[in-house]
């Protein structure tokens, strides 16, 4: 009788713990469409302030902004400036939406080729290229790298390693970064060929330097 009322209990708890993490998810997805519209609230009231500042740019270039190609051109590019900086209203989570998923698997996992694109911070023009990344840990998750903000290659390297980290906990974490730059393509040195490659290691594969080559020696020829 006592171990039927004990298997009771226990099952209590296993569903009272399903129906709390059915509640959390639901909070949570509550949580980001309300984040989400007091965003796209604040994007909108800021919207003509950037606007009038796009039409002051192309007069001071000497452009007519009253002619038929240009009569949206500020508008158009205060909302794609909005958008290509969007994730300054961003955190971790927003970005994983949850797809972390536990798996038995306790080695070297590599996501290759991830598309990236950013702004340089430097001259407001984009990068772009495919990102490498590596971690060891008993978890899944989908791999974006599409970063909306300006920004710089080496710091932006460091931060999508140290966002990796933070999300999973893993053992290690190892991110390469391969991007042209058109600051470099357009103005500049203009090399149409050039491209910068940058990395970040962290936990095993900054400690182990076998770990490290491992990862090199893999995710180049993989």
């Amino acid at each position: 009788m006592n171990g039927h009322c004990n298997d009771t209990v226990e099952e209590c708890h296993c569903n009272n713990g399903f129906s709390d993490l059915i509640i959390d998810t639901k909070k949570s997805a509550v949580h980001r469409k309300h984040e989400t519209s007091r965003k796209e609230a604040e994007d909108k009231s800021r919207l003509p302030a950037i606007e009038a500042a796009y039409t002051s740019i192309l007069r001071e270039l000497g452009e007519d902004t009253d002619r038929q190609g240009l009569l949206r051109t500020p508008l158009r590019a205060a909302k794609a400036m909005q958008f290509l900086t969007k994730g300054y209203h961003e955190t971790v989570d927003d970005i994983l939406n949850n797809a972390i998923f536990d798996e038995d698997h306790d080695e070297m996992v590599i996501v290759k080729d991830i598309d990236m694109f950013s702004l340089c911070e430097h001259h407001l023009v984009p990068f772009f290229g495919k990102v490498r990344v590596c971690v060891i840990c008993y978890c899944h998750v989908s791999m974006c790298a599409i970063t909306l903000c300006l920004s710089v290659q080496e710091r932006l390297t460091k931060q999508i390693a140290m966002g990796i980290l933070e999300a999973l906990q893993p053992k290690g974490v190892a991110v390469v970064i391969e991007a042209a730059h058109m600051c470099m393509v357009m103005r500049g040195v203009q090399k149409m060929n050039s491209r910068t490659v940058t990395s970040t290691m962290l936990g095993v594969y900054l400690e182990d330097p076998k770990t490290r080559e491992e990862f090199l020696t893999l995710s180049q020829h993989a």
